[in-house]
């Protein structure tokens, strides 16, 4: 009997790795779900090598599958299977129109899977890359509960969801970052370029210059002289940065800073929040206990930070505390938010308010989108009115002076 190494989450959200035996991957599956683990990714141990060198292979020569691509499959398999189409037809019929190349050989796959006697959850986990674990568990709920086709159009809302979220907030930050580059870039044609043709003119004159332009002039020379180096430094900075932020602890550490920066801080916060609470009221809605409803919910929200947070919330939950109790010892709700998490526990409709939550917190990310730009202006107007300033007075101060000091002399000759 073939051996398979699996990766899961127990009952806390803990991962546990192990290999078991069994004569299929949904065998082995199965097994899992009877001892309270929820499989992630199940591969055949003597084929993880291939498995390994597919997954490379994918990444570097196939376009990556987008949100719209997720939409779009979650919303065919609704209408499909509400219309009593089987799975396996369902699928071959998204294999012909599926436009993107990585998204259709997927599903061949995952037809492939589910004729070998697969279940479609387990046909999915098998590529994480195109599946998120969040799709991967609402599908298995819609199986157990026979309600695959509401899972599927509650997997298409959430995606639509997401892709108009990440749209808005690129869009608004799209006009600061382009300011902020030709800021940068015009700097350092400044520096390179300008300064070191008026430090050629003034030091003709052999006269002391004002400390604004002593300064320009020396951070231009370090520009001239070590350009190469500072360029060098600086992708290492970026490329450190980028190392430690995947770290646990360095991804935790920034993701809790990006909830508390300027400007930002709270539209981030926000939008995180309305992805938990989508999802939450999604799972909850789809029949699953509340304690996985955070397992699940917590792979969601993509921050370090306040998924440690729902892990607390979950575990005081096991502990017997309300959910309100667990809700408010995270320190992440607003008490409005509380205060409909209280009415939904009393009433027995948290999935509801769940729900009403996400889209109070959708408003008001949409309105703080809409806003952001006219926060950001007048930020970039105030740099950039003192990066001219300096350069302005670094250059024109020591003309001055000297215009000032040959009509001086001038004065003296008659």
């Amino acid at each position: 009997m073939p051996q398979f190494a699996y990766q899961g989450r127990n009952a806390r959200g803990e991962l546990v790795k192990g290999t078991l035996e069994g004569p299929t991957s949904s065998a082995v599956a199965d097994q899992l779900f009877s001892t309270g683990v929820t499989p992630v990714h199940i591969n055949e141990a003597k084929a993880a090598v291939a498995v390994a060198a597919g997954k490379l292979q994918l990444s570097f020569g196939e376009p990556k599958v987008e949100l719209a691509d997720l939409m779009l499959l979650s919303r065919q398999m609704h209408t499909l299977l509400k219309s009593g189409v089987p799975i396996i037809r369902a699928l071959s019929g998204l294999e012909q129109s599926a436009a993107n190349p990585t998204l259709r050989s997927t599903v061949v796959e995952v037809r492939e899977g589910l004729e070998s006697g697969r279940e479609l959850s387990q046909a999915l986990r098998q590529h994480p890359k195109v599946f998120p674990p969040y799709m991967v568990s609402l599908v298995r709920v819609g199986e157990v509960t026979g309600r695959l086709d509401e899972v599927f159009m509650r997997l298409y809302e959430f995606f639509a969801f997401e892709k108009k979220m990440g749209e808005d907030i690129r869009g608004a930050l799209r006009y600061p970052m382009m300011v902020i580059i030709a800021v940068a870039v015009a700097m350092f044609i400044v520096n390179i370029f300008v300064i070191p043709a008026f430090a050629k003119m003034f030091s003709s004159f052999h006269a002391q210059l004002p400390l604004m332009t002593r300064l320009l002039i020396g951070t231009s020379d370090l520009f001239v002289s070590y350009w190469p180096l500072m360029i060098v430094g600086v992708a290492a900075l970026v490329f450190g940065a980028r190392f430690y932020v995947r770290s646990k602890e360095g991804r935790y550490r920034w993701d809790g800073l990006k909830l508390r920066l300027p400007v930002i801080g709270s539209l981030v916060h926000k939008a995180t929040l309305a992805r938990f609470s989508r999802s939450f009221a999604l799972s909850a809605k789809s029949g699953v206990p509340i304690v996985q409803v955070l397992s699940i919910v917590a792979e969601v929200v993509d921050n370090a930070y306040l998924e440690a947070r729902i892990a607390q919330m979950r575990d005081s939950i096991e502990r017997g505390e309300s959910i309100l109790r667990a809700a408010v010892a995270t320190g992440v709700f607003s008490p409005v938010v509380l205060q409909m998490v209280a009415v939904g526990e009393e009433t027995g409709e948290i999935d509801q308010l769940m729900s009403e939550i996400a889209d109070m917190y959708e408003r008001e990310v949409t309105i703080e989108v809409q806003g952001l730009t006219a926060k950001v202006e007048p930020i970039l107007l105030v740099c950039m009115g003192v990066l001219v300033l300096i350069l302005a007075l670094g250059v024109f101060l020591p003309m001055w002076d000297m215009a000032g000091a040959a009509r001086g002399g001038g004065g003296g000759a008659r």
